[in-house]
Parts: structure tokens; sequence; C-alpha cells
């Protein structure tokens, strides 16, 4: 046995969490999955839950449902995720739309807002590598409201920096909107810095976090967030497309008129009244019915992260991808493979990203060998550790494939194969 592969073994023995990797579909299998940071597995608990709700609920209560508890749903979950995941006080989190709606919904908000309180507030501050739909929603705005997209370019390695932004930011700013782990790097921001320089130059703050929530802690309220969005079919395992989150902080809730005005934000949802009149608090950033059914499979794995807390949840996550990094530099540095993530785990989310001009090939012959990472252009093959659900054989396996894979795209190339 190679020191690498007892290493792993000694880490999932020592485990506290390696418990919870038998809750998950498929995590008993062969296959390696190394891209939770994308769709998590599902709970096998999450199937029987959701399989109740459409016995029992949906189809035993059937409209019933709705006064019975569904339209408390998304605030009671949202309430949940900013007490387990995000560290928020209730009524500031609500389970909404897709993260690209609920984006638009708060940029939207809150530039509006900007602009009344000083029209020369007309910047949108957004770095190159944001991830494409926060770049696009960003694009759509400015071109409705007449504002200015103001880019900062990035180390594809690495992020926004506080020198960066502090010299991004100033009297035009209206937005800013970050990042809290790069979907490419892996870069972890440095959230509360980077809110501080945006507030001091007057401007609001939106954090996408969507590839640190449930992977990173995250302490909205202490580090004084204005506004953030995060999904949950990745490291909160709701399952394909399930439903967004939106954080608002609680004194921005009166200030901020959100601009899908829908009937289940409404003052008096069955009214019907004749004109808008937004409902207080976070209900009124809710637009249509809610996607009641998304919401049910992401409480089994709430339930874990009450359980063992986000303490624990980021130990084993920096400590799965240094593992992979290890393993990456024994067995791929020599084949020509950088890492494009941070080396410093103080600076590095819940996944890593491995370069290669090769990798695009790579990633999909170890597809076809059942495991699966992602690729990003360009040339990264990302290695994405689920800390719930991975287990560090599973990453030596992984990276041993990988390894394999990568040896025969070369050989090919050379002519040898």
């Amino acid at each position: 046995m190679d020191h690498l592969l007892a290493f792993a073994r000694r880490q999932d023995r020592a485990d506290g969490l390696a418990h919870l990797r038998k809750r998950f579909v498929g995590a008993d299998t062969d296959l390696v999955y190394f891209d939770g940071n994308s769709l998590g597995r599902p709970p096998a608990s999450a199937i029987d839950r959701v399989e109740r709700f459409m016995r029992e609920e949906w189809g035993g209560r059937l409209i019933r449902g709705w006064d019975e508890s569904w339209l408390q749903l998304p605030y009671e979950i949202g309430d949940r995720i900013g007490r387990t995941v995000i560290e928020a006080t209730a009524g500031q989190t609500v389970i909404g739309d897709s993260t690209t709606v609920l984006i638009y919904k708060l940029a939207r908000a809150a530039v509006d807002a900007q602009v009344a309180r000083d029209p020369q507030r007309r910047e949108i501050v957004v770095d190159r590598d944001n991830f494409p739909t926060d770049r696009y929603v960003l694009e759509g705005i400015a071109n409705e409201t007449g504002c200015r997209l103001r880019w900062i370019d990035v180390d594809l390695e690495r992020g926004v920096t506080s020198e960066q932004l502090a010299e991004a930011v100033g009297p035009q700013t209206a937005l800013v909107v970050l990042n809290h782990v790069s979907y490419r790097s892996a870069y972890l921001a440095d959230a509360p810095e980077l809110t501080r320089i945006a507030h001091d130059a007057g401007a609001l703050v939106l954090w996408d976090l969507c590839h640190s929530a449930g992977s990173v802690p995250v302490h909205a309220d202490r580090w004084e967030f204005d506004l953030a969005v995060g999904c949950t079919y990745k490291y909160l395992n709701g399952g394909p497309g399930s439903p967004a989150f939106a954080y608002v902080r609680d004194d921005l809730q009166a200030v901020l008129r959100q601009p899908i005005q829908g009937w289940f934000g409404t003052a008096d949802l069955f009214a019907m009244g004749p004109e808008y009149v937004p409902a207080p608090g976070i209900r009124r950033f809710v637009s249509g019915t809610s996607p009641i059914t998304g919401m049910i499979a992401m409480q089994e794995t709430l339930a874990m992260i009450e359980d063992v807390g986000m303490a624990a949840i980021r130990a084993k996550s920096v400590a799965l991808t240094s593992y992979a990094i290890e393993l990456a530099d024994e067995w791929l540095a020599p084949l020509g493979v950088t890492i494009g993530s941070p080396r410093d785990a103080e600076e590095r989310g819940g996944h890593v990203i491995l370069q290669h001009d090769a990798m695009r090939e790579v990633t999909a012959r170890l597809w076809q060998r059942d495991v699966i990472p992602d690729y990003r252009d360009v040339g990264g093959l990302r290695v994405g550790l689920a800390p719930l659900s991975t287990s560090f054989e599973e990453v030596h396996r992984g990276l041993e494939a990988t390894r394999d894979v990568l040896r025969g795209v070369l050989a090919e190339r050379a002519g040898l194969g």
C-alpha cells in the first residue's frame, strides 16, 4: 500500500463526519464524485421525505396544504439557513426563485435605491471573473437603468483583493457584487474587509454565496452584509434546480423596492387588491407562488449541518482540498499540471482546480470511467469535494485515475499510445 493511500484510510478512520457519508445515495459505490460543488448527492432520507410530501401532503391535503404549512415554508427554511449556514438572525433570509432571478431582484433594488438617494451613484463594480450569471444580470441592469459597469481585472487564480476594490469604489459607486468563493479558482474572498471598504465608499454590497454556503462558514450579520444570494443544489443537496435563498439585512428591507412585484409579496396576499402594496419584512422580496416541492429535499442536509456545525464541515473541507493538492503535487505536477487554486487554506474554498491544456479531454475520459469532475476553461479540471459525502479514499481513487488518464492522453500526443 502506498503511503498516500495509507494516509487517506487513516484520515477516514479519524474523520468525525465519516458516518454521514453512508446517508448519501451512491456513496457506497465505486463511482468517484468530484462535482459536489455543482450538484450535491441526494441524501437517502431526502428521497423518503419528498415521497412522503407528494403522497401525504400534496396528494392527501391538496390545496389545504397552503394554509396548513406551505405558505410559511419559504420563511421557515430561510430562517433555518440563516441560523445554520450563514449566521443571520431570523427574518432576513428567504427561499425563493433561481439564483439568477434573486440576483436581479436584489441588485436592481439596491441600484434603484442608491440612485434615488444620490443621482451621482451610477456605477456597479464587478470583477471580470465573477460568475457568468452575475455578470450577465448586471449588464442587463446597467442597460435598463443607464448605469455603468466598472470592471475589476483579477488574477484568475485568485479574486478581488482589498487593494483592487479600494481603487475601484468611490462617490459614484452604487453597488458592489462579489463572489465569496470564486467558481473557477476557489479563491476565498476576505468578505468582512471587502464589505467594510465598500461601505466606507457609501456603496451597498451583494455577496454571491453559491460556492460557499454549506462549505465555508459565513457570518452575514457579524460581517455587516447588506445583501446576499446563495444556491441550495450544491453543498445543501436540494436537488437539480432547487430554489436559491436571499438575505436582506433587516434595516434595508423597508428601503429597497424589489422590481418583480407579485401577489406573494403583497401585504394582504388574498385581498387581490387593485394595486400592489408590499408586505412588511422579508416577504416583500417574494414574487410569485413559492416552489414548495423544490424546498423539501434540502431540509435533510440542513439537519446534518445543524448536528455537526459549520466549523467541523470547514475543517474537513480544508483537509480534503489539502490532500487533493498533495496528491496533485506528487502525481500530476511531473506531468505538467499546475494548481490553479490558492495553496493557503485560509484563501481557499471547497474545491481545487488543476490546470493543463489536456484537461478537457481528460475530463471526458474520466466520466467514461465513472470519475466525475468538471471542466472550466482554460484547461481547468475542477475537483469539487463535498465534506458531508466525500471520503479521503475517494479523493485518492479519483486523483489516481486522473493521473492514469492524463498519462494516456500525453502518450497519444507523443505518438506512443
